[in-house]
């Protein structure tokens, strides 16, 4: 055998069998892993009592809660809550309470009712008081500041309470007296009382109090209320107070 057979022929059996090889039917890929279903959230729950659920007018009772797989609890009434947790409310009325807890599985909500029992009729006693000390609960003085007679805020709304009740009360005169403390002259703070007094007056009868029922005096620093000698006793004697006329200042 020469040379060139003893190449050919090899390679003749190795083309053989790639043939035979390639004349196989391929094997189909197994089937992909079969994936689990998608973890699902659970589904909140949610506890709410009331102790006690019946109370009088003015008592308190307790709430209690509790929830599970929530991320926000809330109260209607109270607003934002722990998951779980107790709380002491007053209600005025009948209220019922709802709670509302949310989470990734959806929302749960729980209720409870506090019954509130009106409190027992109290008899009135008839008033007693005389004309003059309703005047002056219901009239209040006015203060104002070092050398001024202008109308502060505070004085304004104690203003605008004493019309209120003076404009309820036509029937009623009454004088409103200017005073000052013990600082300055006579002459100067007769002067000061004067225009503490008229101010308060415009005042009045802006708020709607006829002008025909109100006079005005002045008694400068003639009439302390206080005696001491410093800032807090000055204060209490610069004011406007207020009488019904023919009562005596």
């Amino acid at each position: 055998m020469n040379l060139r057979s003893r190449i050919l022929i090899p390679v003749a059996l190795l083309v053989a069998l790639v043939a035979v090889a390639g004349c196989k039917k391929k094997q189909a890929p197994p089937p992909p892993a079969a994936t689990a279903p998608p973890a699902t959230a659970p589904v909140p729950t949610a506890s709410l009592t009331a102790t006690p659920s019946v109370i009088s007018a003015g008592d308190q009772a307790e709430l209690r809660w509790n929830t599970t797989d929530a991320t926000d609890v809330s109260i209607d009434g109270i607003g934002s809550v722990p998951t779980a947790g107790v709380k002491t409310v007053t209600p005025t009325t009948t209220t019922t309470y709802h709670l509302v807890a949310r989470g990734a599985g959806g929302t749960a909500d729980a209720t409870a009712t506090v019954t509130v029992n009106a409190p027992p009729a109290v008899a009135v006693p008839a008033n007693t008081m005389t004309a003059e000390e309703e005047f002056k609960a219901h009239v209040q003085p006015i203060f104002f500041d070092y050398n001024e007679y202008s109308i502060r805020p505070d004085a304004q709304t104690t203003l605008e309470n004493d019309a209120s009740y003076l404009i309820a009360h036509p029937n009623i005169d009454f004088t409103i007296g200017g005073y000052c403390d013990e600082r300055g002259s006579d002459e100067y703070n007769l002067a000061l009382g004067q225009k503490r007094a008229v101010a308060a007056e415009n005042a009045l009868v802006t708020a709607g109090v006829a002008a025909n029922r109100i006079h005005v005096i002045s008694y400068g620093k003639e009439k302390p209320f206080c005696f001491e000698h410093n800032e807090q006793c000055w204060q209490l004697n610069r004011r406007d107070g207020f009488t019904m006329d023919n009562s005596g200042q």
